[in-house]
């Protein structure tokens, strides 16, 4: 099932065209991989998908819900889910208290000083911690956790919302290989279970062809190559924008 479907997507700046006619479509259960060189287009296509940047023209379509131009606050109440480059979280709050206030937002809960965010959802935040491996970390300060944690308690909180779509922008800057390959397996298990439409943005060449369903290449601002790791790897266009003639069958460039 399409859950995600992306049609003529257009965006410039000042004159320049960012994203010029990008279509592609994300299945539920699916791994889809966004990959270019710098200035391919690939955050601004993420931003119109997010809702912080609305398209000049296209559409994007949410199960089948055209969703272009809405704000990041409604995109999200719909459905889709996203982690940044960078973790976001409150490092003077604990993990579960991290993972509280995200499942008070997506209630609509306000609470009040007699009853703080910690007396809230401790059941549905302890599950969810539980799905990334953090829950026997419940009670430690995110200021305290290594950067490997902090990436998987983001990955907790975006799932609060129990999306559709989750957005995953750059997920393994910054950590070791090992911790690389551990978070995006997880999140590949998790899209398996849940029939969860992932769609993410990697420059790590061993992360993208060891987790991706499918892979999508962008080129400044168009799409050039679509499909497998094998039908990527064997592009000449690709090979020639982006991964570089170094590229073999078993080994990856950026």
């Amino acid at each position: 099932m399409t859950v995600l479907a992306v049609a003529g997507l257009v965006k410039s700046f000042g004159g320049v065209q960012a994203v010029n006619g990008v279509s592609f479509s994300v299945a539920a259960g699916e791994m889809l991989a966004l990959i270019g060189p710098n200035g391919a287009g690939k955050s601004t296509c993420f931003n119109m998908l997010n809702g912080q940047i609305k398209p000049d023209s296209g559409r994007i379509a949410l199960n089948g819900r055209n969703i272009a131009g809405l704000s990041p606050n409604r995109v999200w109440r719909l459905g889709v889910g996203r982690t940044f480059q960078i973790a976001a979280t409150f490092a003077s709050m604990t993990v579960r208290e991290n993972v509280q206030v995200a499942l008070l937002a997506h209630r609509r809960h306000i609470w009040r000083f007699w009853r703080p965010a910690a007396a809230w959802f401790v059941p549905e935040a302890d599950a969810l911690l539980t799905q990334v491996g953090m829950r026997d970390q419940a009670e430690r300060a995110a200021s305290v956790l290594a950067y490997g944690d902090l990436k998987r308690l983001e990955l907790a909180i975006a799932l609060a919302n129990a999306p559709r779509l989750l957005l995953m922008d750059e997920p393994t800057a910054g950590m070791a290989p090992a911790e690389r390959t551990a978070l995006m397996q997880l999140t590949r298990s998790l899209a398996s279970r849940q029939g969860l439409a992932v769609l993410f943005t990697e420059h790590d060449m061993d992360v993208v062809f060891g987790v991706a369903t499918r892979i999508v290449v962008l080129n400044r601002g168009e799409l050039i190559a679509e499909g497998d790791g094998p039908t990527i790897r064997a592009d000449p266009r690709v090979r020639a924008v982006y991964l570089g003639s170094g590229v073999t069958s078993g080994g990856h460039r950026c």
